[in-house]
């Protein structure tokens, strides 16, 4: 039996009016404070106001170039690079200041900033990913649940997990203790007669398990207990309350999500290829990240023997690329392959990819065009072909570091993993993307039609 999540469903137990008349407040207030941000430098400096906005727009491409040359290079133009980070942005506030601008810019400012959460608000309240859900056939007898003690901190220890998944009838191991690798002891989970796989622990761990769960067409829960948890996140699961998710074993619902593959490496997040992946893996960035980033880039990025990436995917060729990310199902926004985003599916079928390019000082200050920049390239696609000059490539996989034999298949499997998640997860506003204004606009007014129509005197 299958039951999608429609708008009118909400987490804790609130009905679909009262969520519809909250979320039309908020519609209401967001169309306000954005019509506000408009006005006001209207208001203030007429026409001239479309002047103050390329000035604004100008400090931000300086500071683009500022942080290009902090990054790409060394010594008297690095330093040149700093200095422009600060000045541009400051010479932006001095000319605002002068002209009497600053105060209806900062208004300006903070008006758009809370038209923009209003609406993210007004159209959660939260996020649950697009993916219909079936009932389970019944709780497992036999799980078993793999735990990271030293994951996000010591989450384990903190919400005292391991007691209350062996209170929830789950066998538990703890990674680390005999030193054997996460797969591993997934496959001897199996061999043993479990039948549910689960992870407590960061989002690398999770993919390990949930390639061996996928093989075996197991169910495999996802505990968030580590640092960042993107995955639990997209399945709109608890972060901060990493053992609502053993709720599951009680008899939650089952999702069919999709799974990514970099040649034979499983991800559920994604892989990240190029500068990002080859600084993560040098043996130093542990111990000193921000020195170790600094000192590596200006290599990667612009001397002219620097590797380079190709991609193939479909009908599409992009050379010369410094970084790419392969995404498990497209995300809302990515520039940072660090922190992408967040992905509106998990079963489209589909790999997001995200292609960076920049070759000079121009093509920095472009960057602040965002998505429409040339330097970004973003499209769709069941597989792309990462290729370098190289023998092996170093790929991010889910965060952690490996090299794989150039080129390197990335594909997606649709449907490959059955997620078991409890039956109340309070999802999370979607974050790096930019608000839905048509559905925000629809929000507001659909009260206002309805009340009229309610007036309307009948025959």
């Amino acid at each position: 039996m299958e039951r999608h999540s429609t708008d009118a469903e909400r987490p804790g137990g609130r009905s679909a009016s009262a969520v519809g008349e909250g979320s039309a407040g908020w519609a209401r207030l967001a169309l306000l404070a954005l019509v506000a941000s408009v006005l006001i430098p209207l208001v203030a400096a007429g026409l001239r106001s479309v002047l103050w906005v390329l000035v604004g727009i100008a400090g931000l491409a300086l500071a683009a170039v500022g942080v290009w040359w902090t990054l790409a290079h060394t010594g008297v133009v690095r330093m040149a690079g700093v200095g422009l980070c600060v000045i541009a942005p400051v010479a932006v506030l001095a000319l605002y200041a002068a002209s009497g601008m600053l105060v209806p810019a900062i208004l300006a400012l903070a008006l758009w900033i809370l038209a923009t959460a209003a609406a993210r608000v007004a159209t959660g309240p939260g996020h649950l990913p697009s993916v219909g859900e079936r009932e389970p056939a019944g709780a497992p007898r036999h799980p078993w649940v793999l735990m990271n003690p030293r994951s996000g901190g010591g989450k384990v220890g903190r919400f005292d997990l391991v007691d209350k998944a062996r209170a929830a009838g789950a066998r538990v191991v703890l990674l680390g203790a005999g030193g054997q690798e996460p797969a591993e002891l997934a496959r001897q989970a199996v061999a043993d007669g479990a039948d549910l796989l689960a992870v407590a622990g960061g989002d690398g761990t999770q993919a390990l398990v949930a390639e061996v769960a996928a093989r075996h067409d197991l169910p495999f829960l996802v505990i968030p207990a580590g640092t960042r948890n993107h995955f639990a996140l997209d399945l709109g699961l608890d972060r901060d309350d990493p053992a609502a998710a053993l709720d599951a074993l009680a008899g939650g619902v089952e999702l069919r999500v999709d799974l990514g593959f970099a040649a034979d490496r499983v991800f559920v997040n994604n892989a990240s290829f190029g500068t990002y992946a080859a600084v993560v893996g040098q043996p130093a960035y542990r111990e000193g990240k921000v020195h170790t980033i600094l000192r590596a880039l200006p290599g990667l990025l612009t001397d002219p023997d620097a590797p380079r990436l190709r991609l193939r995917a479909g009908d599409v060729r992009a050379e010369g690329l410094q970084a790419l990310l392969v995404s498990n199902n497209p995300y809302l926004r990515a520039v940072d392959s660090n922190r992408p985003g967040r992905r509106e599916r998990l079963d489209s079928g589909l790999l997001g990819v995200l292609c960076v390019r920049v070759d000079n000082t121009a093509q920095a200050a472009g960057m602040v065009r965002g998505s429409r920049s040339a330097s970004l390239l973003r499209l769709t696609a069941q597989e792309a072909v990462v290729e370098a000059d190289t023998d092996t490539v170093p790929v991010g996989i889910d965060g952690e570091h490996v090299e794989l034999p150039a080129p390197v298949v990335c594909r997606i499997a649709p449907g490959a993993l059955r997620i078991s998640v409890p039956r109340d997860r309070p999802g999370a506003p979607p974050r790096g993307s930019g608000a839905d204004w048509p559905r925000v606009t629809r929000l507001a007014l659909g009260p206002l039609a309805a009340g009229r129509k309610r007036s309307r005197p009948t025959a």
